[in-house]
């Protein structure tokens, strides 16, 4: 039917063309967003004008003492980059919804951004995807970048790109210090030139 099952590991791109080989529409978004679909629901993913929870059906998962789980996804507080969890909740897989629709009109629809992020993304290089968050509807991560002086900043091996200058990437031999130092560099920026609160979108995992 309108429904795909798909597990935490599989990639967002994958699921985004899955979804289209079986004439479900409204997932194409999906293929904007590198990663996979267990780190895109945690973080309530979006590009395009759509986001997960606007698909999200349930979410499985174990605790950490090993019990099965299911979480409704109206169950789920989502909001802007961001979603809550019980604590200790590991997602293994998800239910989406879309809507039917002929494979070659989802088809156009997934050439259509792959054409656009080709043409407005640095994807052949290495990179995280969107370092910031949106500050605001009315303000995109980029344009506080670029009014602090981001494009092209580099700190060692990181950069951000001249292409897009929300996008982080490593030059050739960035250190995990080196990523984190540019990022920060520029939410002082922000904070002290233009008062406005960068938030990074870029999950970072361990000690900081």
């Amino acid at each position: 039917g309108d429904k795909l099952h798909v597990g935490a590991g599989a990639l967002n791109g994958s699921v985004a063309s899955s979804a289209a080989k079986n004439g479900i529409g409204g997932l194409e978004f999906l293929s904007g967003i590198p990663g996979s679909i267990g780190g895109a629901i945690s973080m309530n993913a979006g590009a395009y004008g759509a986001e997960v929870k606007d698909v999200l059906l349930d979410v499985h998962g174990v605790m950490r003492d090993g019990s099965a789980r299911v979480l409704a996804a109206s169950d789920i507080p989502m909001s802007y980059r961001h979603s809550e969890f019980p604590e200790g909740f590991i997602i293994t897989s998800a239910v989406f919804r879309g809507v039917i629709e002929e494979e070659t009109i989802v088809r156009e629809r997934l050439k259509a951004i792959k054409t656009k992020r080709n043409a407005t993304q640095p994807i052949k290089e290495n990179t995280g995807g969107s370092t910031f968050a949106n500050p605001s509807d009315e303000m995109r991560a980029w344009q506080v970048v670029e009014r602090v002086g981001g494009r092209g900043l580099q700190i060692g091996g990181a950069k951000m790109s001249e292409m897009h200058c929300n996008f982080m990437v490593n030059a050739g031999d960035a250190s995990a210090a080196d990523l984190e130092a540019l990022g920060d560099e520029l939410i002082s920026r922000a904070k002290e030139q233009l008062g406005i609160e960068l938030r990074w979108e870029i999950k970072r995992i361990g000690d900081w």
